[in-house]
């Protein structure tokens, strides 16, 4: 900060720095105001649950800069004239914890909305009580099919790709460059881990090629090391590794996958591919691993001269300068704060559930600043897949180089 600069100024500086990249064009206004619990002239009151501590604890970073952006709107006068109340909270990726941490956000708390909270089965746990009760369970960092399903949950959409999606493009992917693959899986034993198997193996015998998978391996959370498994999976004879991880055990396979001399080709899910989970398992044994990729990375590199990525950077030097600037994890949870803003801005003075709803559920062609370039959100009323084209990407030890041309499954 130059040291004229008042910190006044440099809010400021910041904050039209973001607006900048994700103003919308004009809101349209109700005649009336009509609120709901959770909203008033004054307060929006925003919920979240996230593991801020146990096995998936990196993920805790997303509602802590949740925390920053909201501060940051506030002290530039909140949305259309309010200010933003968030509430994130710990459910350290257990259900029951998530239901209890859920309860109290909606019957104490009284939120509008919540956004952002991560975890399958978490997630899973409270989806039939917030649909029950019709409040917004938006964005959620989970890709499950089920949250495609606006007919009977109507109000439960997903923020990630959706992990059928991913499988089905992977499993080209495989098709296309090594049709005689053997392939050998390690998932996450739970809805998380599940959802990606059949689609992927649906491609495979559709391909009418000799690509199959030829061993399964499972693990659950709370395991120390995913060793055995690894081990396992090595002596199969496999020469595609299909890696439905997250958190530690990410890091954790990818180191013992070279520990143990095996070369196979590595696909890793899209949420494990950031930089502070590769770099945990040491950057060089993550070479040549292939994912899909629908966003940015923060950080020196290849973006740090993006608008969006400089918006970001801005918000965490002032307010998270303990994150390091190259935490993905933290720029996915900007992306969906200023995501969750939108929906709120487009609101106007209507601020009932239901109009939450509509306005999510309309997001089509709205672009977060966390995507690349030629990424959208797809939301529509009867679909809510987040998005519908991604784009291969191969790590180079450095960084992820990404295909030219998006691809559709």
């Amino acid at each position: 900060m130059n040291k004229k600069q008042t910190r006044r100024e440099f809010g400021a500086t910041v904050f039209a720095a973001t607006a900048a990249s994700i103003l919308p064009a004009p809101f349209v206004w109700a005649a009336d105001k009509k609120y709901d619990a959770g909203a008033s002239d004054t307060e929006i009151k925003l919920g979240q649950t996230v593991p801020h501590s146990g096995p998936g604890s990196i993920y805790g970073v997303l509602g802590r800069i949740g925390e920053a952006y909201f501060q940051m709107l506030n002290e530039n006068g909140g949305i259309n004239g309010r200010k933003i109340k968030f509430f994130t909270m710990d459910d350290a990726y257990s259900p029951p914890k998530c239901v209890e941490a859920t309860r109290r956000l909606v019957e104490q708390e009284e939120v509008l909305a919540l956004f952002g909270s991560l975890g399958t089965a978490p997630q899973t746990a409270v989806h039939k009580y917030l649909n029950s009760k019709g409040v917004p369970q938006l964005m959620l960092n989970t890709g499950a099919s089920k949250w495609n399903d606006p007919k009977n949950f109507k109000w439960t959409m997903a923020g990630l790709p959706l992990y059928p999606t991913e499988a089905r493009i992977l499993a080209k992917h495989v098709v296309a460059t090594k049709p005689n693959a053997k392939v050998g899986i390690l998932y996450q034993n739970d809805d998380f881990g599940r959802d990606f198997l059949a689609p992927f193996k649906k491609v495979l015998a559709d391909a009418g090629g000799t690509a199959q998978v030829i061993m399964e391996q499972t693990y659950d959370l709370t395991e120390p090391t995913v060793d055995s498994q690894l081990i396992n999976l090595s002596k199969s004879g496999a020469d595609v590794f299909y890696n439905i991880t997250t958190g530690k055990a990410t890091s954790q396979s990818i180191r013992k996958v070279v520990e143990l001399g095996w070369k196979p080709l590595q696909l890793l899910s899209a949420g494990s591919t950031g930089l502070s989970i590769l770099r945990a398992a040491g950057l060089e044994n993550a070479k040549d691993i292939v994912a899909i990729r629908y966003s940015k990375e923060a950080g020196p590199g290849r973006w740090e001269k993006d608008k969006d990525v400089m918006a970001f950077e801005a918000l965490r030097a002032k307010y998270l300068p303990t994150v390091d600037p190259d935490n993905t994890i933290a720029y996915a949870g900007y992306g969906q704060a200023v995501s969750m803003g939108e929906i709120l801005r487009r609101c106007g003075d209507d601020l009932t559930r239901a109009n939450v709803l509509k306005n999510a559920s309309t997001l089509a062609g709205f672009h977060s600043p966390f995507f690349l370039d030629d990424i959208n959100f797809s939301y529509t009323p009867d679909d809510y897949s987040p998005m519908k084209t991604l784009h291969i990407s191969i790590f180079d030890g450095k960084e992820w180089q990404i295909s030219e041309k998006a691809v559709s499954e």
